[in-house]
């Protein structure tokens, strides 16, 4: 199952669009390793997320 944005509201609603975005895709992809929770899963995806973004803005 793919997680959307509604599935998490309030984790992700102050994060800039390209963020949230990343880190739907990443949580995805933790959950499918099936080694997170959801709550894990997401608070690593949004990490990894900003540091994608930042990464991306250098």
């Amino acid at each position: 199952m793919k997680w959307t944005f509604e599935d998490f509201g309030a984790d992700l609603d102050d994060l800039d669009p390209q963020v949230r975005e990343k880190a739907l895709q990443i949580a995805n992809d933790l959950m499918e390793e099936k080694e997170y929770t959801k709550e894990e899963a997401i608070k690593k995806a949004i990490k990894q997320a900003e540091e994608w973004f930042l990464d991306t803005q250098a």
